[in-house]
């Protein structure tokens, strides 16, 4: 078996070929897609053959899968639902997920407003759209290498804070920034580190809220430049999907966001994820507490609930 990288540009992307994925893999090939991975930021299995225990079982090659604990009869989830689709296998017209949904579409980071991050991504095409629906990734760690050295001087030893609720009022929804500062806010470096390459990243995106000690301005002066930045055309690329096809990211290597898609039609994406943390001693859930105190989430000019 051999396992083959296609660049999709020179420096950032990659279509895999040569291994089949839905089988059990040995350590030599793990430890080889882990590589590819590091390198290109963004990897694509095309036709994998995965159903959902082949999927959950794949992505636990790269680590502590991130999942939701079991309620209700329901057993634990390690699927994450990043369609249009309601549990009923519905479109979900409901505002409050329309509205969640829509800062999906902003160049963001996975879970970065979680103090134990998402690492790896793994994006599953099980329906999609007749047309729409791509993956946008940008190139952070190209984008961090061409900023300017004042730029990186500058930057290197500042922490920001991050909320999720934050990227939210930016897709529309009517959340105060009193209701984001009475939350948990996540702080990180502004400058990591991706252990896989030892090459840095701009770590920032639609969930970075404000630099520690700085105020409101100058913070979002520079957080909406590095976002700018990293985000420009020669670091971004897409990706299409047919039923089948598995999009790996790392989020601590790159920026992403959803394409634009009619809502009308269906998109059913299942995602799971790893954290970039070593496994915990017990099975946990880091998204209840969040999710428990979260504010409303409706369309700016809806009455709330």
């Amino acid at each position: 078996m051999t396992i083959t990288a296609t660049p999709i540009t020179p420096r950032f992307g990659a279509e895999i070929s040569g291994v089949d994925i839905s089988k059990p893999l040995d350590a030599d090939t793990i430890a080889e897609l882990i590589a590819q991975q590091d390198r290109w930021g963004v990897t694509v299995y095309r036709n994998t053959g995965l159903d959902d225990e082949g999927q959950i079982a794949f992505a636990r090659n790269f680590g502590h899968l991130e999942s939701l604990p079991p309620r209700e009869g329901r057993p634990r989830i390690f699927l994450f639902n990043a369609g249009n689709l309601n549990a009923q296998g519905e479109i979900n017209w409901d505002p409050g997920a329309t509205t969640y949904r829509k800062g999906d579409q902003i160049w963001h980071t996975d879970s970065s407003f979680m103090d134990l991050r998402t690492s790896y991504s793994m994006l599953r095409a099980v329906e999609v759209p007749p047309s729409g629906g791509p993956t946008w990734f940008a190139d952070a760690r190209s984008a961090y290498d061409d900023l300017p050295q004042d730029v990186k001087d500058k930057i290197e030893n500042l922490e920001c804070e991050h909320s999720l609720w934050w990227s939210r009022k930016q897709g529309g929804a009517e959340i105060s920034r009193e209701d984001i500062e009475a939350r948990h806010r996540p702080v990180h470096k502004l400058v990591h580190v991706h252990k896989g390459s030892g090459r840095k990243m701009i770590y920032a995106g639609a969930h970075c809220y404000r630099v520690v000690g700085w105020g409101w301005e100058e913070s979002r002066e520079l957080i909406d430049y590095l976002n700018n930045f990293a985000t420009q055309d020669q670091y971004a690329i897409s990706v299409d999907y047919a039923v089948g096809d598995m999009v790996i990211w790392d989020n601590l290597a790159v920026f992403h966001k959803g394409g634009q898609f009619d809502w009308n039609e269906r998109r059913d994406m299942r995602r799971a994820t790893v954290r970039e943390a070593p496994a915990p001693e017990v099975e946990d859930d880091p998204f209840g507490e969040l999710f428990r105190t979260a504010p409303t989430i409706s369309p700016k000019g809806a009455a709330a609930a």
